[in-house]
């Protein structure tokens, strides 16, 4: 089994955090997003990993030690890691096909911007598996349209008259991803773009006509990470789930705490220091950040920053930040908010 994971765009709609991190690397509960993604993707699918292909934008902006961490992430689930790039934003379907030479045999493709929790096993007859979510505004997403068999036989996006409540969440597994490289293939050399981009429904769309069979992978969890306030609710949920599993040590043994209470679930980091603060519930605080005399739930905050006097509920806050909740003079950068 292979994983293709396009994760070439910036993410403008989580600014200002994405305007030094990457996205898909932000941290949600003490893990970058596609870590956790790839991570559940792999549980889910119960089966060895052979390669996991990365798809990344400029290297000016997904580096060197961008490419490390993702090539110890694929080496923690026995995979090879397979580095692509998507020099222009030309859509889903380019990305796809920037990581041809990996297209072959069963593979899962996973957009690195949301995370899930499923349990279910891959339907064998199956050409193809799209992964959906009930949702109560279909008119709001992509959905499946199903036959009497269950079988997609339609992708509809947006639709006005009720389709279907199963949304396309950005997750599919292809028995045989060379047929998907191949109706991309005549995508591309057909020059066939919505808005100026080529799409990964193009191809799925060909598919479909040509009599593959297109079943659903229903996820019981779709956590979306597209802006501030819907990536702080992910990370509440996701804590609550890693409290529930007992599978990781979310709480460091170096935090230090003076006078502090700590009101699970929370993820803290390494050399954390808690004095005089109560933190939590749903708040995961990054490596060596310091939080004095301050009440925090509900928030998420990165590494090596300094938060003092402060009441914050349903905060994001990023790296080598100093926030001072007594603050009388103030220096704020393009994009910064305060609410």
């Amino acid at each position: 089994m292979k994983i293709i994971v396009p994760m070439a765009g910036r993410g403008s709609r989580l600014r200002p955090h994405s305007l030094t991190v990457p996205k898909p690397l932000i941290p949600v509960a003490g893990q970058p997003i596609v870590h956790r993604l790839v991570r559940d993707i792999a549980k889910v699918l119960n089966e060895p990993i052979e390669e996991i292909a990365f798809v990344l934008g400029d290297p000016a902006w997904f580096g060197d030690d961008v490419v490390a961490s993702l090539e110890a992430l694929a080496t923690s689930l026995g995979a090879k890691a397979s580095i692509y790039r998507q020099d222009l934003p030309l859509g889903t379907g380019h990305a796809i096909m920037c990581a041809k030479p990996s297209l072959s045999g069963p593979a899962v493709i996973a957009y690195a911007d949301t995370l899930i929790r499923a349990k279910f096993d891959l339907d064998q007859m199956a050409d193809s598996v799209i992964w959906t979510k009930e949702v109560e505004n279909p008119e709001a997403y992509g959905v499946v349209k199903l036959n009497e068999s269950g079988d997609i036989v339609e992708l509809v996006e947006k639709p006005q008259t009720f389709v279907s409540n199963q949304a396309v969440i950005g997750i599919y597994y292809f028995k045989d991803v060379a047929v998907l490289k191949d109706k991309l293939q005549e995508i591309l050399d057909e020059n066939v773009t919505n808005g100026g981009e080529y799409q990964i429904n193009d191809g799925i769309k060909r598919m479909m006509a040509d009599g593959k069979i297109f079943k659903t992978g229903t996820v019981d969890e779709w956590m979306d990470c597209g802006n501030k306030a819907i990536t702080v609710e992910t990370n509440g949920k996701m804590l609550d789930f890693l409290k529930e599993d007992g599978e990781e040590q979310l709480i460091a043994d170096s935090v230090h705490l003076e006078n502090a209470n700590i009101i699970e679930p929370c993820f803290i980091g390494e050399d954390v220091v808690l004095r005089d603060a109560t933190v939590g519930p749903h708040v995961s605080i990054g490596n060596g950040t310091i939080i004095e005399n301050s009440t925090i739930k509900n928030s998420l905050i990165q590494t090596h920053s300094s938060i003092k006097n402060a009441n914050l509920d349903y905060a994001m806050i990023g790296n080598n930040v100093k926030y001072n909740g007594e603050f009388s003079s103030v220096s704020l950068g393009d994009y910064s908010e305060l609410e």
